[in-house]
């Protein structure tokens, strides 16, 4: 029996050792290998001052009208993640990418990310560049933002176009995040790990490995930064104050949505409510995943400008 016990203590502590051998490894890599990537991250776009505090936007195309892209939660790269958006809208219109504080090229910020702290940010941003006029264009939570931007500058958003956003009601966003132990994941290395391991979501072909690769460092080195963490802790609270709010009735909208999102058999009736909310709200259903604008960007964009120059054309007669 004592010999049973001996070996069952032996192997115990023979897996305890190779899991900390482990670890230790995937630390020792992520701590290398976002030393030696620092150098590696190539710079884009241009940086304004806002309270402060670099932000980095990029600004693309000349056109008549001008198009302010919002990103997801999250987004390593924003500028990188939207440019094959950008790549079609910069044809005709001026298009301007923003990357919120913690997001990017951005610097962080200690300020709380409350919905109005970002949202006056953005603001802020869009001053310093001299954009007083544009549709508000924005991913996931930036629909959330969105609504409490387009309340507060209602002279300056001209029309929201939502990719696959986020709305008040969605389902699931009271959860508390495991936030300490997410971040003991990162420091141990094993988001890195993780990260080479599963699908970027870049490989569709509109992505070039040069872009899919700036993008995976961008990752490594910003994901949970104090910044983000700020901003998920207070995702359940921003939610919470959007849940009785919406878009101006008159403000026109346009909602790319999932036609078949299997973690909410009603995101697609959401968006459809929340359309027929405004006088003037259109969404069209798109058969992909969550980060639509990654496949389907030149749907996205034909859809955007068809349905924005009927409007534009029905102003003028």
């Amino acid at each position: 029996m004592k010999s049973i016990a001996k070996r069952s203590l032996l192997a115990l502590a023979a897996v305890i050792a190779a899991a900390s051998l482990g670890l230790a490894t995937t630390t020792v890599v992520h701590t290398v290998a976002t030393e030696a990537e620092a150098d590696r991250i190539e710079a884009y776009g241009q940086s304004v001052t806002v309270d402060g505090r670099s932000m980095n936007v990029l600004i693309a195309g000349d056109g008549p009208e001008t198009i302010v892209l919002l990103p997801g939660f999250g987004t390593a790269s924003p500028v990188l993640d939207f440019e094959p958006l950008v790549s079609n809208l910069s044809h005709d219109h001026r298009v301007i990418v923003i990357e919120p504080f913690g997001y990017g090229l951005s610097d962080g910020t200690e300020s709380e990310r409350t919905t109005e702290n970002i949202v006056t940010e953005i603001h802020g941003a869009l001053t310093e560049l001299g954009a007083h006029r544009y549709v508000l264009m924005g991913h996931s939570i930036a629909g959330i933002y969105g609504i409490d931007f387009a309340t507060r500058y209602p002279d300056e958003v001209t029309a929201f176009v939502g990719i696959d956003s986020s709305a008040p009601g969605q389902p699931g966003m009271d959860a508390e995040f495991p936030i300490g132990l997410m971040t003991a994941a990162k420091n141990l290395g094993l988001l890195r790990l993780v990260a080479a391991l599963s699908d970027d979501g870049y490989g569709g072909g509109e992505y070039s490995e040069h872009a899919r690769e700036q993008i995976g460092m961008l990752s490594n080195r910003s994901s949970l930064n104090p910044t983000y963490l700020d901003e998920m802790t207070h995702i359940r609270t921003n939610f919470a104050a959007a849940a009785s709010t919406g878009f101006p009735q008159d403000l026109p909208l346009l909602l790319f949505v999932q036609s078949n999102n299997s973690k909410n058999p009603d995101w697609l009736g959401l968006h459809e409510r929340q359309a027929s909310e405004a006088t003037d709200g259109t969404v069209i259903p798109i058969d992909g995943e969550h980060y639509l604008h990654h496949a389907h960007s030149a749907q996205i964009a034909d859809e955007f400008r068809a349905w924005r120059g009927a409007r534009i054309e029905a102003t003028i007669r």
